[in-house]
């Protein structure tokens, strides 16, 4: 049979299906349920290939009651892809294969390489520094942590209202104008000469860079599944070790130019660094679209997409996550949103999680290029020994991604990070050696350096259990938020007054590690109990009342009592 029998053959079968099961609902008899099941075995043995065929997968739009309330809703808000919804359409699981992987190559890999962008302006500090940046600019260390605080207090500070514009104008102009803006002030760090100027631009790149990271997310969301995004961000996210070994190479030839014309090598980094983002900026404008529906823009007039897979696209999407529609694309953030998400209570757990698994041992990181020259090394060595540490991240980052999703499992997976920790942080702080043996030491810290990061999984941890278009993109914002937070609390931890052990620093980040795994562990069992608590009022309602329940009622997103938590 064609390929075309075969779809109409399938698209029947689904339809009598969608009645027959209305009918059973109806009738309510015992005798109408065994003859609904007897004939949808015979016409599942009707259907082609029942593996391929998306038509066998069962999702919630087959229920007619749910499919209306969703139609409707999606009309309400006037969501881009409402055309395109259609409860009983199919495709083969080849069509969806190959969707994919031309979704990963316009969509994943871009997004990857604007993180570089990203990356490289913000973390060409740490190559900078070990060229005596401080010492040219007559900085202490002091210093150097107040310019910390100073930046991600600027990027706090504009994580939400950023998104806001974001989603009023599209990621597809506000990702790119970010990406130039910022990279302007990356070159302009090439021109410091003292302390005001550095705490300027730390300042202006914070501003600039601020709620970069979930537009991004919440722009990959409308493209892929629940189950797929986690590993599409793992693939994102590696932008970050991957451009601190990248950054950390090109700065060891770019300090060989230190000292030509002049100049030092510090200066140099940052302006050609600056110069190559600001290039990706300008071509970010010709690559990024709004949505799965607006492919086609004035430089690729044929688009992405066939209508047939725009079609698949929107469907697959919904049918994963039916709230992905209850917004447009362009719609924006109003207050009401914004106070509703940040009082969703059963959001903020994710939030805490964030917050101390990403203390870690980010003071380790911010200081390594110093401990490395402290302890003997050159300028140039430094920077390849920054190496190990970013790559190893790409793996154990990696390997996270794919465990969760195996296992699937958020807490207890993101749990690995600080347990991988502490060890070292114990041998830091009370091995008598540390910070005197030199390869001893960097060995110690490159391991811990290389730790499994939950990052990604806490951002596709909110995406799941936000369950609404708005909860999604703030809980986005505000769970970098707390990444930030995480980051400022960081900060002081390694003072110049506990110089050069660190032994008060090391404990502090000890008990936080440790707070990090009893609050992984809290997480889980709090979805647990929620999950419980609503399958027993689920469960408690007759057939008719859960009917009843799906038409009526006010609950939205993670508070309808046939929502379930991910943990």
């Amino acid at each position: 049979m064609g390929f075309q029998g075969r779809e109409l053959l399938a698209d029947y079968s689904s339809k009598v299906k969608s009645i027959l099961r209305f009918l059973t609902m109806s009738l309510k008899n015992e005798y109408s349920k065994i003859r609904y099941d007897a004939i949808v075995e015979e016409l599942d043995d009707l259907e082609p290939d029942s593996s391929s065929h998306y038509s066998a997968k069962a999702h919630t739009f087959e229920d007619p009651t749910v499919a209306d309330y969703y139609r409707k809703l999606y009309e309400s808000t006037e969501y881009e892809g409402r055309h395109h919804f259609d409860p009983e359409f199919t495709w083969e699981h080849e069509e969806e294969r190959e969707l994919i992987r031309k979704t990963d190559y316009k969509v994943t890999l871009l997004a990857f390489i604007l993180f570089v962008s990203l990356d490289i302006d913000r973390g060409n500090l740490s190559n900078a520094l070990s060229n005596n940046m401080l010492d040219d600019l007559n900085l202490t260390t002091d210093d150097m942590n107040l310019g910390s605080v100073i930046n991600l207090l600027s990027f706090l500070s504009v994580e939400l209202p950023s998104q806001v514009l974001s989603k009023r104008y599209g990621p597809n102009i506000s990702i790119p104008v970010q990406i130039c803006l910022f990279s302007i002030v990356g070159i302009s760090q090439a021109f410091l000469t003292g302390k005001t100027g550095f705490f300027i631009t730390r300042s202006l790149l914070g501003l600039l860079q601020g709620s970069f990271i979930p537009n991004i997310c919440l722009w990959m969301s409308y493209f892929f599944s629940g189950k797929e995004l986690p590993t599409r961000l793992s693939y994102f996210y590696i932008a970050n070790p991957f451009t601190s070994a990248f950054s950390s190479l090109i700065a060891y030839f770019i300090l060989h130019l230190d000292g030509v014309c002049g100049i030092s090598g510090w200066r140099y980094i940052f302006a050609i660094e600056g110069a190559f983002t600001l290039g990706i900026g300008l071509w970010a404008f010709t690559q990024m679209v709004s949505s799965p529906v607006h492919t086609k823009t004035w430089f690729n007039p044929k688009g992405w997409y066939t209508y047939r897979q725009e079609k698949i696209m929107v469907n697959r999407i919904l049918r994963d996550d039916p709230s992905k529609g209850d917004m447009n694309c362009h719609e924006a953030l109003s207050f009401g949103h914004l106070k509703k998400s940040l009082a969703d209570y059963d959001i903020w757990p994710i939030y805490l999680v964030r917050f101390l698994s990403d203390i870690n041992v980010k003071p380790i990181a911010r200081y390594l290029s110093l401990t490395l020259r402290e302890l003997g090394f050159t300028t140039l060595t430094t920077n390849l020994l920054l190496i190990p540490s970013s790559l190893a991240g790409i793996v154990t980052m990696l390997a996270v991604a794919y465990l969760s999703e195996g296992i699937n499992q958020r807490g207890l997976v993101i749990m690995l990070g600080p347990l991988w920790c502490l060890p070292c942080l114990f041998l830091l702080r009370y091995w008598p050696a540390a910070m005197i043996e030199t390869w001893p030491t960097y060995f110690i810290m490159i391991t811990a350096l290389a730790h499994p990061v939950g990052t990604v999984l806490t951002v596709t941890w909110c995406s799941s259990n936000a369950s609404s278009v708005s909860t999604r993109a703030v809980s986005a914002a505000v769970v970098n938020m707390f990444s930030q937070s995480a980051g400022i609390f960081a900060a002081p931890i390694y003072r110049s007054d506990d110089y050069p052990l660190y032994k008060r620093g090391n404990s502090t980040l000890i008990v936080y590690n440790i707070l990090a795994v009893v609050v992984c562990i809290a997480a889980k069992l709090y979805y647990m109990a929620r999950n419980r608590h609503k399958e027993r009022l689920w469960n408690a309602m007759s057939l008719e009342q859960q009917q009843e329940y799906l038409k009526t009622t006010q609950d939205r997103g993670n508070k309808r009592l046939d929502f379930r938590f991910v943990h």
